[in-house]
């Protein structure tokens, strides 16, 4: 393994395995917990029995990235009402929406099979353990159960699976899992993260399985010799991958990052300079904008770096477009209502913008976006997974009457390619994307003023807001990454090689912007 990247995933494996294997364990023991007694309770009340399956089944049907966004927000309300009723709250970020809503999606196999288990054992069995004098709960007990369990073990092997599977995608909530990996590596093109975090995922989930298939076949031939064998292995895969989780100190500082190419490199440079300040760190990346924002007002994260633009309108829902010095006074105080603070600005701004590639635009003679309006009915657009939903591109619709033949949503550094190649017509890029410069594409002028400001900006916690170690390690970088360093810096890390990770293009930018 002469590639440094293969180190560096192997650098993160107990972390993020440790993280992965606690959320399914907890999870699946919360689906467990529930499931078996409603199973045991509906099996023979057929009303009661058909609307869990139902309702189980629904829950089968929700996208599993959907509904672990959908307890994110539900918690941070019901944290809200805790704190003002009865006087304490509790982190809705990261482990707790994940172990709930993978535990919802772990009950239908243990439902579906505790029941069809129950319902399959031979009345003739039953009558035999009533003509032995057995009451209904010794029969469940000491006939029923044992009779079913190796179809409930099989319920428990495909939802330990699923949970498994499903687990990657807890990343964007803020939970570490195999998952980092993936969401990584796509952002950045790491393709060695991909393969290693789904090889890895893949390998537990078969062990497990085949660990929880012991124990299926040692209680079906009445072995206790397979099923304790199948019992001590999963034991110690979970202290296996716990132990050296629990046994690492916990980092004081979290620097949060979103879900695109720039974050990653920015997040690993602020990490660094915290870590060379002494100061213990770890980083939780590819949040969605509002998640990263409601973590940091919450404190389970203390720094990160967003953007004039989508605070004004996206969090705030402003709709007029402010010069750039009055907006970011307008944005300061309005943060520091909530207790965030504005610590400063990068010294580049990283704005949304119309890009298509430069030779058709010479030829259709389009320059700015109120040009490209006249042509945009036979054109498709595609943007990034927000940028459709989001009130920029209201704005831009309202300001210039834009309608598209067709929308696309797509990782946001496969768009540059998409484009490039004519798999659409125009992208909303990134200004300081320098795959812009890559594909020779333009990017369009806004000459209406539609999309406000981006200024890059570093926001602190409220339980950050003086600690004055934090923002001396931090300081250094206020106003030193200019427009063409981050340009740079992101095509450095567009790269598929050794020295396009993250943490090694931060490393990059900060000789080049670091004290001499």
């Amino acid at each position: 393994m002469s590639d440094p990247r293969w180190s560096e995933a192997l650098a993160h494996l107990p972390d993020y395995l440790g993280n992965h294997v606690r959320v399914s364990v907890a999870a699946l023991a919360l689906g467990l917990l529930i499931s078996l007694p409603l199973a045991l309770i509906a099996r023979n009340r057929p009303v009661l029995r058909g609307t869990l399956l139902g309702l189980a089944s629904i829950v089968q049907t929700v996208p599993g990235l959907a509904l672990l966004a959908l307890f994110y927000p539900l918690l941070l309300a019901l944290t809200a009402l805790t704190a003002a009723w009865l006087g304490f709250s509790f982190s809705a970020f990261g482990f707790l929406p994940a172990v709930l809503a993978l535990a919802l999606y772990s009950m239908l196999p243990v439902l579906r099979n505790t029941i069809t288990g129950l319902s399959g054992v031979d009345p003739a069995v039953l009558e035999a353990a009533q003509g032995v004098g057995m009451t209904p709960r010794q029969s469940l007990t000491m006939v029923e159960l044992p009779l079913a369990m190796p179809v409930m073990m099989a319920g428990i092997r495909t939802a330990a699976v699923w949970v498994i599977g499903t687990a990657t995608l807890s990343t964007p909530i803020g939970q570490t899992s195999l998952g980092n990996y993936i969401f990584a590596g796509l952002q950045t093109q790491n393709w060695v993260f991909v393969l290693f975090g789904c090889f890895a995922a893949t390998v537990l989930a078969l062990v497990v399985d085949q660990l929880l298939a012991l124990i299926e076949n040692g209680l079906r031939n009445r072995s206790r010799i397979r099923t304790a064998l199948g019992g001590l292995g999963i034991a110690a895969l979970i202290a296996a991958t716990l132990v050296p989780a629990i046994a690492r100190p916990q980092a004081r500082y979290v620097v949060g990052a979103k879900t695109f190419t720039e974050q990653y490199v920015l997040s690993a440079l602020m990490a660094q300079r915290l870590q060379a300040a002494g100061l213990p760190t770890t980083t939780r990346a590819g949040l969605g904008s509002n998640v990263i924002f409601d973590a940091l007002a919450a404190g389970d994260i203390d720094v990160y770096v967003d953007y004039s633009g989508t605070l004004w309108a996206n969090q705030f829902h402003h709709t007029d477009i402010r010069p750039r010095a009055e907006l970011l006074g307008e944005l300061k105080t309005t943060l520091a209502r909530q207790d965030i603070t504005l610590f400063g600005e990068l010294g580049f701004e990283n704005a949304y913008a119309l890009v298509m590639p430069k030779k058709r635009a010479d030829q259709l003679g389009i320059h700015s976006i109120a040009d490209l309006a006249s042509h945009a009915a036979t054109m498709s657009i595609a943007g990034d997974y927000e940028f459709f939903s989001r009130p920029e591109w209201a704005g831009i619709q309202k300001a210039y009457g834009l309608t598209f033949r067709a929308q696309r949503q797509m990782q946001p550094d496969f768009m540059y390619a998409a484009v490039a190649s004519g798999e659409v017509d125009v992208i909303a890029g990134y200004t300081s994307d320098g795959l812009i410069a890559k594909y020779d594409l333009v990017a369009l002028a806004d000459d209406r003023h539609a999309i406000p400001p981006y200024d890059a900006i570093v926001l602190l916690s409220p339980k950050r807001r003086d600690d004055e170690t934090l923002k001396a390690a931090l300081r250094p970088l206020l106003g030193k990454i200019g427009i063409a360093a981050m340009r740079e810096a992101n095509l450095r890390a567009s790269g598929n090689d050794a020295s396009s990770s993250p943490d090694a293009v931060a490393r990059w930018l900060w000789e080049k912007i670091g004290p001499k």
